[in-house]
């Protein structure tokens, strides 16, 4: 393990490093900060945390000079991570004051319209980087550093037309990086077409195998719910990530979690800026210590001392999984990935499986009490839900089956027999 000092970067940078506090660079900062610096193209197979923000904006820092326009660009698939990786590197560039500023939807237009026009380097969303353009309110003809971050997300999100729009913009002599947790045929293509001869660099995961726990339990619809409740109370969790493939069950879930008593905030794409904001500074500071969130609303947030992941809905692929499990055990702390598994998650569960280097023991089901759950207003009358606030033993198996499973059709439909058959031949 090198030393920042062993890296090539200036004595004004190392200062800035020493004073946030970073004792020596993660695996992904040794190997592509030299790299940048020579003004080669760079892929970066890396996860969320493991450092890569510094990786490329150390050497963009070093390279580039206030007013002389706008001369970076780094995209990001949510306004979140737009914020975060923006507040990053402005800390980075203390002895270089740049003019960085964050760009995406969700706020009014006309404050960034402004700043624009004399900023150096911008983080911003593809969306309303698209939007900027076609309004002639963003001028990417000097940009010599283009930063494609998180691009598998992107993809996830259907903005690889969009980033590809903007790519052309953009002058055709410039720096590239591009990361990515995981490098499929199309973001291939995209390297192949964009950038020129890059070099590849593959981190391995930031998660620390040997310290996350990784376990399923087997449950029927109606019980997962009550069963969530149980390893909450049972658990001993710092702060709690717990995951949902849809919005309207994360307030479900979250809802339901508050009326049991938890500290539980939910987190999703409805949401709007400001309220996402509070849940974010909650959760952080410890104030509230479940988050109940979407993959998509979650991607990009570097949360630290999460020790316990529940995947309360089965994510469709291995790859979302590995994201949301990433969120724990990370730089050598201790960490547990729970699912909470039922019918309708077998199909999902397989493509999970799917994966041989992941290892997921099954453990036996413990013994709990059925907790309540809240039913929406809106969602049912007074004749079938009995009471339409919230039924003082109103239970899992009134609450999933009319809300809960209602709102999980859209995923794992499957035989049971299927899936058993299947998950023997992974063990």
């Amino acid at each position: 393990m090198k030393n920042f000092k062993e890296l090539g970067l200036s004595q004004n940078l190392l200062k800035i490093i020493d004073e946030i506090g970073f004792l020596e660079p993660s695996e992904i900062q040794e190997k592509i900060i030299p790299i940048a610096l020579t003004g080669k193209d760079v892929i970066g197979k890396s996860a969320t945390g493991s450092g890569k923000t510094l990786a490329f904006g150390a050497p963009i820092i070093e390279k580039m000079h206030k007013g002389k326009g706008l001369k970076a660009l780094v995209l990001v698939p949510t306004r979140e991570l737009a914020e975060q990786v923006s507040k990053s590197i402005l800390s980075f560039s203390k002895y270089n004051p740049l003019k960085i500023m964050s760009v995406y939807g969700g706020v009014p237009i006309n404050h960034q319209i402004i700043n624009l026009r004399t900023a150096d380097l911008v983080v911003g969303t593809p969306g309303r980087i698209l939007d900027h353009i076609s309004r002639n309110t963003i001028d990417l003809s000097k940009i010599q550093f283009l930063v494609l971050d998180e691009v598998d997300r992107m993809m996830d999100m259907g903005f690889l037309y969009d980033v590809t729009k903007i790519i052309e913009q953009c002058p055709r002599v410039r720096q590239n990086f591009l990361f990515s947790a995981t490098i499929p045929r199309e973001i291939l293509q995209i390297s192949k077409k964009y950038m020129n001869n890059p070099v590849e660099v593959s981190v391995e995961s930031y998660i620390d195998a040997s310290k996350l726990e990784q376990i399923y339990y087997q449950v029927p619809t109606n019980q997962k719910f009550s069963l969530l409740v149980h390893l909450l109370k049972k658990e001993n969790s710092k702060l709690v990530m717990v995951f949902c493939n849809t919005k309207r069950n994360t307030d479900f879930i979250g809802n339901s979690l508050r009326k049991n008593d938890f500290d539980a905030l939910a987190l999703h794409g409805d949401l709007s800026q400001g309220k996402r904001k509070k849940v974010l500074e909650s959760f952080n500071k410890g104030t509230k210590f479940i988050l109940v969130c979407t993959d998509v609303a979650a991607r990009g947030l570097d949360i630290k001392n999460v020790s316990h992941v529940y995947n309360y809905d089965t994510p469709k692929t291995s790859t979302e999984y590995i994201h949301r499990i990433g969120r724990t055990a990370r730089a050598g702390k201790e960490g547990k990935a729970i699912t909470i598994l039922s019918e309708r998650d077998y199909d999902n569960f397989s493509r999970v499986l799917e994966d041989s280097s992941l290892n997921i023991k099954k453990v036996p089901v413990p013994q709990f009490e059925r907790a309540f759950v809240h039913i929406p207003n809106n969602n049912f009358s007074s004749r079938s839900t009995g009471n339409r606030n919230f039924s003082s033993r109103r239970d899992d198996n009134e609450g999933h089956r009319r809300f809960g499973e209602r709102n999980n059709r859209n995923y794992g439909r499957s035989n049971p027999r299927n899936f058993h058959r299947r998950e023997r031949s992974y063990r």
